[in-house]
């Protein structure tokens, strides 16, 4: 089992930044894919981007590439979610997620079983 706790949400003007956490804890996050979704209110929840195991790849949301950055820290047990140029349109609640890819799949594909209570991002204009 692995227990996910996100931080850092809040509210911030459009053009803003906010860098979201992701603490882990039960196993090392070293075993699993790592991934960021969103949920806006009224709106079902969507991707936002998969980072690998080791961190040397990601895949991005087209939505939100070249805005945001995922990296994660294997020794701290911990993901993050660099988050700039932030718009009306990211206001959603993030959830962080731990899974793993099987066989062919991609990353934005990865299966995840793992998921936090989720963190509110509010952007305004």
């Amino acid at each position: 089992q692995v227990q996910l706790v996100e931080s850092g949400g809040g509210l911030v003007q459009a053009g803003g930044s906010l860098t979201l956490s992701c603490a882990a804890s039960g196993r090392t996050i070293n075993e699993y894919t790592m991934g960021w979704f969103r949920q806006a209110p009224g709106k079902e929840r969507e991707f936002v981007v998969a980072i690998s195991r080791t961190g040397g790849a990601t895949s991005y949301a087209d939505s939100v590439k070249g805005r945001f950055t995922c990296s994660r820290d294997n020794q701290k047990n911990t993901v993050y979610l660099q988050m700039n140029s932030l718009k009306p349109e990211d206001t959603a609640v993030y959830y962080c997620t731990a899974g793993r890819v099987y066989g062919s799949m991609s990353l934005a594909g990865a299966k995840m079983d793992y998921w936090g209570k989720g963190t509110l991002v509010t952007v305004s204009s």
